[in-house]
């Protein structure tokens, strides 16, 4: 079995690792560290892992108990992952931060406001994406999951962009997340009575996942977020510009054909339909009356947009089946 770590265990998206390798067959989790949850027992912060991890309380940060671990998960904040990276050394590391998604330093800044201290390792990173980055993943020692904006978005973008039938500017991507999204963290605008009954924007042409989907699409795009009153789920609704008539889901289909973790149908997908899998819901449409095309992408902002999708890069990365440990079907309703 492979021993891993997980940094930024009591979080969110360090609960739902948690949860879907407690059903791995091939990765054990070793120590789960939790900076201000140190000393404190696991089912105090996830109490539906109590009889996975009943008996165990979250490790405060120490090297030294990476000793035996072949793997380590980060789910931290920004700029945490650049600190931790030489204390991980060569073993195999999955990060979900944004501090190595990103292809130069200066996009980082641009975008994050704050300057990248690690520039010399970016090159060490390849983009965990694996419907688009499989082989370079198979190779890897170290993944920069995407955000959950990004999965969405790029899985619904860029066959279409890569088969010419839409225009590489003005793309639109007009998405919506759960509230799980912004951490377990409470803030003013997160806790119940902000959320309940509410539909927001937020963050207006200058979110920081609008790189990522630049990066990876090749499309120049305005992208806006908003929160909606779910606890888990991204629906992104994606609108370009088309070069001439076309049939997009079609393209879609045969993008996906092969890929185990992503359905194209007729159907406008639901974000319930993916919730606590790894999958995602895709469809698209053509429009010749305005000459756009529409395409939508549903998935698990906590599986295919966070834990789901870093251990699949994982499985990639050790040589295990892809699929280990993964569920391909949501829980619903």
């Amino acid at each position: 079995m492979i021993r891993a770590a997980i940094l930024g265990a009591s979080g969110y998206v360090g609960g739902e690792l948690m949860r879907l390798l407690a059903a791995h067959p091939g990765i054990d989790v070793a120590r789960a560290f939790g900076a201000s949850a140190a000393g404190k027992p696991v089912p105090a912060f996830h109490p539906h892992l109590s009889l996975a991890y009943g008996d165990w309380a979250f490790d405060a940060w120490d090297e030294s108990l990476l000793d035996g671990c072949d793997l380590v998960f980060a789910a931290l904040p920004h700029g945490e992952s650049q600190k931790l990276v030489d204390a991980i050394g060569d073993r195999k590391f999955v990060d979900l931060g944004a501090d190595f998604r990103l292809d130069t330093a200066e996009e980082y800044e641009l975008w994050y406001g704050e300057k990248h201290e690690r520039p010399d390792l970016l090159s060490s990173f390849v983009y965990g994406l694996p419907e688009f980055r499989r082989a370079d993943i198979a190779a890897a020692n170290r993944v920069a999951a995407p955000g959950c904006y990004p999965t969405a978005a790029s899985l619904a973008l860029k066959p279409l962009v890569e088969a010419g039938v839409i225009e590489t500017k003005g793309v639109i991507v007009d998405a919506a997340s759960g509230v799980s999204g912004a951490g377990r963290i409470p803030s003013h605008g997160t806790i119940y009575g902000a959320v309940e009954g509410n539909f927001k924007a937020y963050g207006l042409l200058k979110h920081r996942h609008t790189a990522e989907m630049q990066m990876v699409t090749g499309a120049e795009v305005i992208f806006t977020p908003h929160l909606a009153p779910m606890s888990r789920g991204i629906l992104a609704t994606c609108y370009a510009r088309a070069t001439g008539p076309s049939d997009p889901l079609a393209i879609l289909a045969e993008a996906y054909a092969a890929e185990p973790f992503v359905y194209v149908g007729q159907t406008p997908p639901e974000t319930k339909w993916a919730s606590g899998s790894n999958a995602a819901f895709l469809t698209a449409r053509y429009d010749q009356r305005t000459n756009m095309v529409v395409a939508i992408a549903a998935i698990d902002n906590l599986g295919k947009g966070a834990a789901g999708q870093m251990i699949q890069c994982a499985n990639i990365m050790l040589g295990l089946d892809e699929t280990a440990g993964l569920p391909i079907a949501g829980v619903y309703p």
